[in-house]
């Protein structure tokens, strides 16, 4: 098997590019097994911090997740989607790295066999990295992963113009990934679909980034006006 294998489904998403199902040629790729390692991980948090001005390792390590489990997810989660599963393995998986080594695709090269048992093999091997790297806690890392996998259905499902549908796999699939991932969930606001989020990115630690719109830090009724706001801009 090659990436002739998620070309298909890349085939079938409007915006594949976008959504990181097709690597830019000017990125680099590398092996998504690395991700599980903690020493090469933890140059990556170095870089990070570097860019940052930061030596807070646990927000770094949680600002790295946040971005790196949103792109290891999104093969998978297409694959799901548009009815062509794609392998969720690491060993089957090469991530695109920006310059910066910033993640911004990803590429499976086998058909998956079992979605939510790849999944649960493939978050715990680079939780515990991540976790080991940054000195993070890996609940945490897991409400993450949540937040990403809901996320990449949401965005799946705009594209596709099935919303409904795709963000309806969410639950299930979480289910069957098993504890200690929390339940994935949704808000509809003004008519809009948005990840009702169970975790923090902690990018606000690292200014000039201000906290997200959706994030749960906010007040609850700060939080709603905000994204009463973006339905209106979607719209």
């Amino acid at each position: 098997m090659t990436a002739q294998v998620q070309a298909a489904v890349a085939a079938r998403v409007p915006g594949a590019a976008a959504l990181g199902l097709l690597a830019p040629p000017s990125a680099s790729a590398v092996p998504a097994a690395l991700f599980a390692d903690a020493a090469w991980t933890a140059g990556r948090l170095t870089a990070l911090g570097a860019r940052y001005a930061s030596a807070d390792r646990r927000v770094l390590g949680t600002v790295w997740w946040y971005s790196a489990s949103s792109v290891l997810l999104t093969p998978a989660l297409a694959g799901l989607a548009t009815g062509l599963p794609l392998s969720a393995r690491l060993a089957d998986t090469s991530v695109a790295l920006l310059g910066s080594g910033t993640p911004i695709a990803a590429t499976s090269s086998a058909s998956g066999t079992d979605t939510a048992a790849e999944l649960r093999e493939s978050l715990a091997a680079v939780v515990d990295a991540v976790a080991g790297a940054g000195g993070v806690r890996a609940r945490p890392l897991w409400a993450i992963a949540t937040d990403s996998l809901a996320n990449r259905l949401l965005a799946l499902g705009r594209a596709l113009g099935d919303e409904e549908r795709v963000t309806a796999l969410a639950a299930p699939l979480a289910a069957a990934v098993g504890p200690p991932l929390p339940a994935p969930r949704y808000v509809d606001v003004a008519g809009v679909r948005f990840t009702r989020r169970v975790s923090c990115c902690l990018l606000y630690r690292l200014p000039p980034e201000p906290l997200c719109t959706s994030c749960p830090r906010r007040p609850a009724a700060e939080r709603q006006v905000l994204l009463e706001d973006t339905a209106e801009r979607m719209r």
